[in-house]
């Protein structure tokens, strides 16, 4: 969390839990408790982890700080003659593990606390999917439907990166592994479109298969229903799972008999909005994330569970196909229900997996098919949940710790390997 000491007016960041700090007489009287942003908890759950890793202090300093911090301005005209200016940043996190690697995010809301909290979540994400990348992350703070930028996730898509591939051969040369999630006529991935989504899926499967149970059968609720989770739920319903929740920016519906997912997309790809959808009844999207359900899949933007409703989640398990989608107060509620929560760092790595399987065969020159994509994506998302599991009974922790030891270690050991000194 935040906390301000109204003693003497400064801000510092918590590094530890409140609880903790209270009972070890740490936390003064005259503290007030802010909720806690993406960094700081990003933050937190890194020094949890390293703390049940034992990692010495200065090790644990130096992995926290970002490698490379980049603030851009841009002013430019529109088409009605006036000037507006948008601010970029690109947080280089870690490149102890290979070259770094992140996504660029077009939305009004990007700020650099949540690049950086998204690239360090990258560094940990590529080790726990023990690919060989480091982390990062860009963002742009605009609203791309302003722009008349398409934007089916979070803003930039297979077009977005194909002109930056253009624009970076003009002045190196065609270099196609420059970046990825390209369109397959530039040298993209079959399967790279589904990747994110069919690595929730893959994902639950591993998770539920834990508890004897699988996808036929079980209800979902999935809120947001951009690339990751209209993927998801396409892949869900193949699968015999039933989905009896939707959202996205349009509205949500509900359907308790389950929704017909391939004409719900066949509507949403004619209208734009699934409000209108006959197949299901309009409901209140403040209610998706409370509905009953078996399985809570929230793919859209992070801090959705909170302590406001985390109490009334009716869900056994929680995927996390978004990036941060529970802030911690909501995660100690949630883990006294006794709800299972997948994280974000393990359950969201099938589009960089699939990305680097994208690099992999730009390098090499060699395309794969679709069929080897996906087989290659199944074996890396549940050998890396295997691992996670063999975490968690190492230290005896959640499925969220048993990730991030899991990312923190391979990390600070490619970096004690790499020569690091105290």
């Amino acid at each position: 969390m935040i906390m301000r000491f109204a003693s003497n007016g400064y801000w510092s960041e918590a590094i530890g839990i409140v609880k903790e700090m209270r009972y070890d007489g740490f936390l003064p009287n005259d503290v007030t408790l802010v909720a806690m942003n993406a960094l700081a908890a990003t933050n937190r759950n890194f020094r949890l982890a390293s703390r049940l890793l034992g990692l010495d202090s200065k090790l644990e300093k130096s992995l926290l700080i970002p490698f490379r911090e980049i603030k851009v301005e841009c002013t430019i005209p529109k088409d009605d003659g006036t000037l507006v200016s948008y601010v970029g940043f690109r947080i280089q996190h870690d490149n102890a593990r290979g070259p770094m690697k992140g996504g660029i995010r077009y939305h009004p809301e990007v700020d650099p606390d949540e690049v950086n909290a998204l690239a360090q979540l990258m560094t940990w994400k590529t080790a726990v999917a023990d690919i060989p990348y480091g982390g990062a992350k860009g963002g742009i703070g605009c609203n791309p439907r302003d722009l008349n930028v398409p934007a089916p996730d979070m803003g930039t898509n297979a077009q977005t990166m194909a002109w930056i591939l253009d624009e970076y051969s003009k002045f190196h040369g065609h270099s196609p592994a420059v970046v990825t999630g390209k369109p397959i006529d530039l040298g993209g991935s079959l399967g790279r479109e589904a990747a994110t989504g069919r690595g929730v899926v893959y994902a639950t499967e591993a998770l539920l298969a834990e508890y004897g149970k699988s996808i036929e059968g079980m209800t979902f609720v999935i809120q947001g229903f951009g690339n990751v989770g209209s993927w998801a739920a396409r892949l869900i319903h193949e699968k015999g799972g039933k989905i009896v929740v939707v959202s996205d920016i349009t509205g949500a519906i509900k359907n308790p008999n389950g929704i017909d997912i391939p004409e719900l997309l066949k509507h949403k790809e004619a209208t734009g909005d699934l409000k209108s959808f006959s197949g299901g009844d309009s409901m209140d999207a403040n209610e998706v994330l409370v509905h009953e359900c078996d399985v809570l899949i929230p793919c859209a933007l992070g801090g959705v569970l909170n302590r406001e409703n985390a109490a009334d989640v009716k869900a056994k398990f929680i995927i996390e196909a978004a990036n941060h989608p529970t802030d911690p107060e909501a995660d100690e509620i949630l883990s006294k229900k006794g709800v299972i929560i997948l994280p974000d760092i393990y359950a969201n790595a099938g589009g960089v997996t699939v990305s680097y399987f994208e690099w992999v065969q730009n390098i090499q020159g060699f395309m794969w098919d679709e069929e080897k994509v996906n087989k290659e994506l199944k074996k890396y998302m549940t050998e890396a949940f295997h691992n996670i599991k063999n975490m968690c009974q190492t230290h005896d922790c959640s499925l969220r710790m048993g990730a991030f030891t899991l990312g923190v270690n391979r990390v600070a050991r490619a970096t004690m390997l790499r020569g690091w000194e105290a």
